[in-house]
């Protein structure tokens, strides 16, 4: 039985960047499992934030994984996105994790997915999950179209993809870094 679903929607407006994770777990297709897991969080004394969706137990993987080369790397965010995504690749038989992270710190966005690959997505928008699309979609035009803060267009993102996705909800965890948009 796999548990999933989720979204995380991250967005940097200004010199501050906000990652919002909902709180679903989904068990199957069928079932909620879980409304107010915490799937955002913060990492390297705070300095890093990190929103994982997927499968929960590589998530959790993924997301140890990369603290461990943050903490190598001295905080530095792209070194160790980068570190892990290299050693990754050279492990003999290394296992496809079925997640994603969004990774943070205060001037830069990665995703890290489960398979080895790091991306700094296209804009100031990234999402990913079961609702990922949408909360993509409505951040861009929120961020296009509004002058809210990366804090108040990841939240607004999420609440638009949780009346969309039956794999996301409201119970919405959010954290920043950087200073005021």
């Amino acid at each position: 039985m796999s548990f999933m679903g989720t979204t995380i929607c991250a967005v940097k407006r200004g010199n501050q960047i906000a990652i919002a994770g909902d709180g679903q777990v989904t068990m199957g297709e069928h079932t909620i499992f879980k409304s107010t897991a915490h799937k955002v969080r913060r990492l390297y004394k705070g300095q890093v934030i990190a929103g994982f969706a997927g499968s929960v137990v590589d998530a959790i993987t993924l997301c140890e994984r990369f603290e461990e080369k943050l903490t190598q790397c001295g905080g530095n965010l792209e070194r160790a996105a980068v570190n892990l995504s290299q050693e990754w690749r050279s492990e003999q038989g290394a296992r496809k994790l079925e997640s994603m992270l969004i990774i943070a710190d205060r001037s830069k966005l990665l995703i890290l997915s489960g398979t080895g690959e790091v991306f700094e997505p296209d804009g100031n928008v990234a999402a990913i999950g079961s609702g990922g699309n949408f909360a993509l979609a409505a951040a861009r035009a929120l961020w296009e179209h509004t002058d809210m803060s990366a804090e108040d267009i990841a939240v607004e993102a999420l609440k638009i993809a949780a009346s969309i996705c039956v794999f996301t909800n409201e119970n919405i965890i959010v954290e920043t870094v950087g200073g005021e948009a």
